[in-house]
């Protein structure tokens, strides 16, 4: 799974594993055993199996021998929470993550998107991942949290340590300084907006209650971090997927740019067809349990290859096919998941994708691929990917000004 060959097209492994040992047996790089769910209708039950857990503070020994001896703090959060506890803190978030904000959002992700795409060059390719599909979730999820000025540079640094440093033994000293910069700083970052409470989503995420009150210093610290990563790396890599996908399918792109009201099928769409979350984060079986009849021991790491779940034919028709003009697709793909970890930030996300898809393609209607080949991309590497995205994506954003040592492919 590591391979240059599967990063760029992993899915006719998919397929074999969906058609020859459907919940396949791996490992991960550190070594740890888990079951690979990769049809459809199994996935969808695991998602919402009761005796699939997540806590992870019920099996440390399983955390520790994934995630290592540290960010245990910063992952105490609801991604990692089952029953009456993930409930609680659901709700909470629930309380803070509105409707209104997030549409209160609208104008502010519209003028980031103005911004970053003003400085981008026309007359040279430019790298959209950074230059735009990065930058623009960031900063719309730092807005949100009240993240602002220098403070986000330096946010954005330390949290960038943490995700480097995560899974590697060379670097626990960096991984143990980054999570203690980042816990201190949201600390001060929450006592900051409880001297000056406002209609914000803090203030509310840090008032509201459920059962058992309010969230604790501690549950706020690890909530805005779940949210800060959750909230801009899966739509950074979504952004740059789905501008690749529209490229690579001309036909699809132009159905687009005639009918703008299919916009928000094709995002469901393009979320099935290749969506930024690969697999799911990891579960396990709270009991002995049998998935799609393959024995599982209480115990064993489980997950979900959400890539081909969405790409399984006897839940889509041609999944293999990009076809902006699918329908039902939003209650039934698992690009943001399913059950009670249903993805919190979907409708914030599906307006990020519209907006930034909608003003590239209307700004730089004739936007091309500044690859000189097929197959020049750069995926993600890594021997057992959690994320689909590219590195990089070179872009000719107006090709009949583009002179810097490139000429558009030919056509056809």
């Amino acid at each position: 799974m590591g391979t240059p060959e599967y990063r760029t097209c992993p899915y006719p492994v998919y397929q074999a594993l969906r058609e020859n040992a459907p919940v396949a047996q791996l490992t991960t790089r550190n070594g740890v055993a888990t079951f690979l769910v990769t049809r459809y209708d199994d996935a969808l039950r695991v998602l919402s199996d009761p005796r699939i857990g997540k806590d992870m503070h019920e099996r440390p020994d399983l955390y520790h021998a994934v995630f290592g001896d540290t960010c245990e703090a910063l992952d105490d959060n609801l991604l990692f929470a089952d029953g009456a506890r993930h409930t609680r803190l659901r709700q909470i978030a629930n309380k803070a993550f509105t409707p209104r904000h997030v549409k209160d959002l609208r104008p502010r992700i519209q003028e980031i998107a103005d911004e970053l795409l003003d400085r981008c060059p026309t007359d040279s390719p430019v790298d959209l991942m950074a230059s735009f599909a990065l930058p623009l979730p960031v900063m719309v999820i730092c807005e949100l949290l009240g993240i602002v000025g220098d403070e986000r540079t330096d946010v954005l640094k330390w949290f960038g340590n943490v995700t480097r440093a995560r899974f590697s033994k060379d670097m626990a000293s960096d991984l143990a300084a980054a999570e203690n910069w980042l816990r201190n700083y949201f600390t001060g970052l929450i006592a900051r907006e409880r001297a000056r409470p406002s209609e914000d989503f803090l203030s509310v995420l840090i008032e509201a209650q459920h059962d058992g009150g309010a969230l604790t210093d501690d549950e706020l610290v690890s909530m805005i971090w779940v949210l800060l990563f959750a909230g801009h790396k899966t739509t950074t890599y979504q952004i740059g997927n789905a501008v690749f996908d529209l490229l690579t399918h001309p036909d699809q792109l132009h159905l687009l740019q005639e009918d703008r009201e299919l916009l928000p099928h094709a995002i469901d769409e393009l979320v099935r067809f290749e969506g930024s979350v690969e697999t799911s984060t990891f579960r396990y079986a709270i009991e002995d349990m049998e998935i799609g009849g393959t024995p599982v021991p209480k115990g064993s790491l489980v997950q979900i290859a959400i890539a081909s779940a969405n790409r399984d034919p006897e839940k889509f028709p041609a999944p293999d096919t990009l076809d902006v003009t699918r329908e039902g697709l939003q209650s039934t793909h698992l690009g943001f998941g399913h059950g009670p970890h249903y993805c919190l930030g979907a409708p914030l996300a599906r307006m990020e994708l519209e907006t930034a898809l909608a003003t590239l393609f209307d700004r730089f209607p004739d936007m091309v691929l500044a690859t000189r080949g097929a197959g020049e991309e750069e995926w993600l590497k890594g021997p057992f990917p959690a994320f689909r995205g590219l590195e990089r994506l070179p872009i000719a954003l107006d090709p009949s000004r583009t002179v810097d040592d490139w000429t558009a492919p030919a056509s056809g």
